[in-house]
């Protein structure tokens, strides 16, 4: 008699007791390669935002479980048989990922990475096809950096005395200690200069509120806030940021994104409303999934299909909402996800004016997804720690506007000038600068721009997992055992 179908064996169909006979580890103490690919297909075929543009994950691709490990077999591992799964990894999905330690990924989503607290770009050097060095932006306190007087803005091009290359900063930097080699920068040359700095890798929490401040320019008074992650565990924080704000009586906000790669779509939605201050019954954003989850949404749970504005934290804190009619938003290339989402969100509702860089282009959302059967935390297969971070929806603003691959293009354009950066938050800073002036002025000034084009290739936050993720704190058991 013929094997049941695998389609009928997908976490779509949703059965259980298929899991635990079909995938269970035969009481091994570590799990196979064959079951934890096992794993990576089931959740791939069940959530994956592109689905229907990968054959191999159509439901009625492998008719039984073994033809489903013989395909699978050619691959030497779950991240390899992961990678084959991923549609058009150059534009349209270059964010999905697997890991093998979901206790890291858990950490980094709560905030903590192993850090020496030097957030720093990196920057391929004028007239040179290799060479690349380094600069500052930021330094976190009670860190290995901060201790050591390391400062926004300074320059370094050689890791433990090698020079740093396109090829190999990635390995010289991901170090747990290693020693910088300062440089002077001239016209886009970064030069030796002797000094140097050793640096050495500790746990860190980071609290994404990095910087508040009150700007009196004549009669206005203008907030600032520097904002580096969407981090749900410092949401509380973020409200209270904004309560002194509204304390100040501010009355225009700069919104500093420029390096805040995303986190926690939740997040989002407090930060837009507690700009904009708008009632719960409009919409921040919609979301569109693949079509077999978006069409149990709109038939089961069509709310869960769009999010709303908000008055409350998740802890029921009520919002110190500023109720704008305008913000000034500084991005980079490094502004992703979530950053992205809430100037997208608050386009319809806010003038929303976008002063530095095009970001970095990214509208969908991941969740992570366990070897469990319902893919949740709870009931994670013991034997092994590896998850998906898939991506499974995009993010649509209430005007119907997403798809933004290229990234938003700033409204007034001024990239950051290596030689001249700046303090953050003064008001001299150059994008705060264009900020403040576009504020005060009745017509939109002329900035001036570095003459240098630089090729600005990556940096500390790039480096690490996740740097530009938006992830929805789903619970998708709703949705997986009503099936």
């Amino acid at each position: 008699m013929m094997m049941k179908s695998y389609k009928n064996l997908i976490l779509l169909g949703l059965t259980v007791l298929l899991t635990v006979s079909c995938f269970k580890d035969n009481d091994d103490n570590f799990a196979s390669s064959t079951s934890i690919k096992n794993f990576v297909y089931r959740g791939m075929n069940a959530f994956y935002l592109y689905k229907p543009d990968v054959p191999e994950l159509a439901d009625d691709r492998f008719a039984t479980v073994p033809e489903l490990e013989e395909f699978h077999s050619i691959y030497e591992t779950p991240e390899d048989f992961f990678e084959s799964l991923v549609f058009d990894r150059s534009l349209t999905d270059r964010f999905s990922v697997i890991v093998s330690d979901y206790i890291a990924l858990e950490q980094l989503f709560a905030g903590t990475t192993l850090n020496n607290g030097m957030e720093f770009g990196l920057v391929g050097e004028t007239g040179s096809a290799s060479n690349v060095w380094g600069y500052v932006r930021y330094v976190l306190p009670n860190s290995s950096a901060s201790a050591q007087g390391v400062a926004r803005g300074m320059i370094f091009n050689q890791i433990d005395g090698i020079q740093l290359t396109r090829d190999n900063f990635s390995v010289l930097l991901g170090q747990n200690s290693y020693t910088i080699g300062l440089a002077d920068l001239n016209a886009g040359v970064a030069i030796s200069n002797g000094m140097t700095i050793t640096l050495d890798k500790t746990s860190i929490t980071e609290n994404p509120v990095f910087r508040t401040a009150i700007i009196d320019q004549g009669s206005q008074k203008i907030g600032y806030l520097m904002y580096n992650s969407f981090t749900s565990n410092f949401d509380e924080q973020l409200n209270d940021a904004f309560g002194t704000l509204q304390s100040a009586g501010v009355t225009h906000l700069v919104l500093d994104l420029r390096y805040n790669g995303g986190g926690s779509v939740n997040t989002s939605i407090i930060l837009g409303s507690l700009i904009a201050g708008q009632p719960t019954t409009d919409i921040f954003s919609t979301e569109e999934w693949n079509p077999d989850v978006q069409e149990f949404f709109e038939n089961n749970q069509p709310d869960r299909l769009t999010n709303f504005f908000k008055t409350t934290t998740n802890a029921g804190t009520p919002l110190n909402t500023l109720g704008l009619s305008k913000v000034h938003v500084i991005t980079t290339g490094s502004s992703a996800s979530a950053s992205e989402l809430v100037i997208a969100a608050l386009e319809p509702y806010v003038d929303v004016v976008q002063v530095g860089d095009d970001t970095a282009g990214k509208f969908q959302a991941s969740i992570t997804l366990y070897d469990s059967s319902d893919f949740g935390r709870s009931g994670a297969n013991p034997a092994h720690r590896y998850a998906l971070q898939p991506l499974v929806l995009k993010s649509i603003n209430s005007a119907g506007f997403t798809d933004y691959f290229n990234g938003l293009v700033p409204d007034i354009a001024l990239r950051e000038d290596f030689e001249n950066l700046g303090v953050l938050g003064d008001v001299n800073e150059p994008l705060l600068a264009a900020c403040l002036q576009d504020i005060m002025a009745n017509g939109r000034p002329s900035f001036n721009k570095s003459s240098i084009q630089y090729d600005e290739l990556s940096g500390s936050m790039e480096l690490k997992p996740f740097s530009q993720e938006m992830w929805k704190e789903a619970e998708l058991n709703e949705y997986l055992l009503t099936k």
